[in-house]
């Protein structure tokens, strides 16, 4: 039986909402059509600061959900031209993550998207699926990643050690074992600290392309400082976010080093060198035997962090996810979408081997868009 299913993504960099409709029949999917609308600069802001202690904060939150929301409603639209009169099952709407401290301060802590599902199930019309990862840290779980379940069930080959990477604002790692084993955690850092340091220096959002970057030399003091990171050393199941890698981290890092008179190019160079350094040791030490890594996110279209990733991964293939027939910047929505119709189907989302939780769980809460009768 074919259904459509819609997946909203917007995540760690902040930057827009990614939307793909996917048609599912059986275990084969199809993409429909992917839609991005990037976020209004006063609502990016306002996201940012969120992730941060601020006033009124819960006020500002609440609002800012109901924005989010809107710009789901919009993508939404989008999409729905392109279903020609088909009915959508289900949306997945990850929201947008402004905390994640599982396992912290109580024993359990919490994890906190911001979204609006019931104002988008009104918006919309078609039945919202929203809260995907508080189920799994309630189970023991990290929460994240949550994609590595998607990546076994599109990317896994029998007999090939394959791992992904999703390059957004942090960087989550997949790996797919040759006997059908999955693994996967948070690496650290991606596209985050290099867009900080970029919007300081330059006033750009990002550094298009890794144009940037690829001008830079690395200064080394700084990057072993970096690397020295407690996080990194922590064996998997674990993840982590803005609340770790964020602006204040990046100065004291810079402070710390002695490295304030370093060119601002040269910074992020190493800045670039740090996320392919720690996502090519974490394949080194994870699975050693991987013929291939896919890169999926933002990252993949960073020409200059590619490069460094090849240059530090000799032996291993690297490609983007569009070679599988998945481009990269649509992974991450399909696989919202995916979780969404494991939720409608009374399947579990999460892998307890990824996240460390004590089982399998059913994620996400629907909010219907209307009484069934």
């Amino acid at each position: 039986m074919r259904e459509l299913y819609i997946g909203l993504m917007s995540g760690t960099s902040i930057d827009g909402v990614d939307g793909v409709m996917v048609d599912f029949e059986g275990n084969d999917l199809q993409i429909v059509g992917h839609r991005h609308r990037s976020f209004d600069p006063s609502l990016r802001a306002e996201l940012l600061a969120l992730n941060l202690p601020g006033d009124n904060e819960l006020h500002r939150a609440a609002l800012a959900s109901n924005a989010l929301a809107l710009t789901y409603a919009a993508v939404t639209a989008d999409l729905c031209a392109l279903g020609k009169g088909r009915a959508v099952r289900a949306l997945g709407a990850h929201g947008q993550t402004v905390r994640h401290r599982p396992g912290q301060f109580d024993g359990v802590g919490y994890t906190l998207q911001l979204n609006a599902p019931a104002l988008l199930a009104e918006l919309t019309g078609i039945d919202v699926v929203a809260d995907l990862r508080s189920r799994d840290v309630a189970a023991g779980g990290q929460g994240a990643p949550l994609v590595p379940a998607f990546h076994a069930a599109r990317f896994w080959r029998p007999g090939e050690d394959v791992a992904i990477v999703n390059i957004g604002g942090i960087s989550n790692l997949t790996l797919l074992h040759a006997d059908g084993q999955v693994r996967g955690f948070d690496c650290g850092p991606g596209n985050a600290l290099m867009d900080l340091w970029c919007q300081r220096h330059r006033g750009e959002p990002f550094d298009a392309g890794g144009q940037w970057a690829c001008g830079g030399e690395v200064v080394y003091a700084l990057l072993a400082s970096a690397l020295r990171d407690a996080y990194f050393a922590l064996p998997p199941p674990k993840s982590t976010g803005r609340d770790a890698f964020h602006a204040a981290w990046l100065e004291a890092l810079v402070v710390t080093t002695s490295t304030t008179a370093a060119p601002p190019r040269d910074v992020q160079a190493t800045l670039c060198e740090l996320t392919a350094q720690v996502i090519a040791q974490d394949v080194q030490r994870h699975l050693a035997g991987a013929c291939e890594l896919l890169v999926c996110g933002g990252g993949a279209l960073n020409v200059e962090l590619m490069r460094r990733l090849t240059q530090a991964l000799p032996g291993v293939r690297l490609a983007t996810t569009e070679t599988r027939g998945l481009p990269p910047l649509q992974v991450e929505a399909a696989a919202f979408a995916w979780l969404a119709r494991a939720h409608v189907r009374g399947e579990a989302g999460n892998l307890a081997l990824v996240t460390g939780a004590r089982g399998e769980r059913i994620l996400g809460a629907m909010y219907p868009a209307s009484v069934r009768r």
